[in-house]
Parts: C-alpha cells; sequence; structure tokens
C-alpha cells in the first residue's frame, strides 16, 4: 500500500541520484537496498526468534490430526 514520506530537497536530490546509479525502478526500491545493504536485514526473518524452541513430535502430530 503506498504512503507518503516527508523529505527534504536536498535528501530527494540524493535519493533521485542513487537511483540512476542503481537503477532502480523507484525510491522504495532505493530505500529498502540501502537500508537492507545498511542493517543487514534479511529478505527472511525465518528462524530469527532465538527463544522458540523445536517441533516435538506431539506438536507435529497435532497439526495432522483431521
Amino acid at each position: 500500500m503506498p504512503t507518503t514520506v516527508q523529505v527534504n530537497e536536498k535528501t530527494l536530490q540524493m535519493l533521485n541520484k542513487a537511483k540512476k546509479e542503481m537503477k532502480a525502478k523507484s525510491h522504495d526500491e532505493v530505500i529498502k537496498k540501502l537500508l537492507t545493504e545498511r542493517k543487514k536485514i534479511p529478505c527472511s526473518m525465518f528462524g530469527s526468534n532465538p527463544k522458540l524452541t523445536s517441533f516435538t513430535e506431539k506438536d507435529r502430530a497435532e497439526f495432522h490430526e483431521l
């Protein structure tokens, strides 16, 4: 869902330059790529909660009940 983000003119110029250099289709793509590179955020967060434990046989059996 698109939304509006307010930036100053200098930031917009920087985004436009980065968009051109990265051959990105949108400012959103530029921002995502920069954040991903900077923060090392993976595309998938699968397995990222270390507090979760592995499923037990009982858990698996419950998932397969009709």
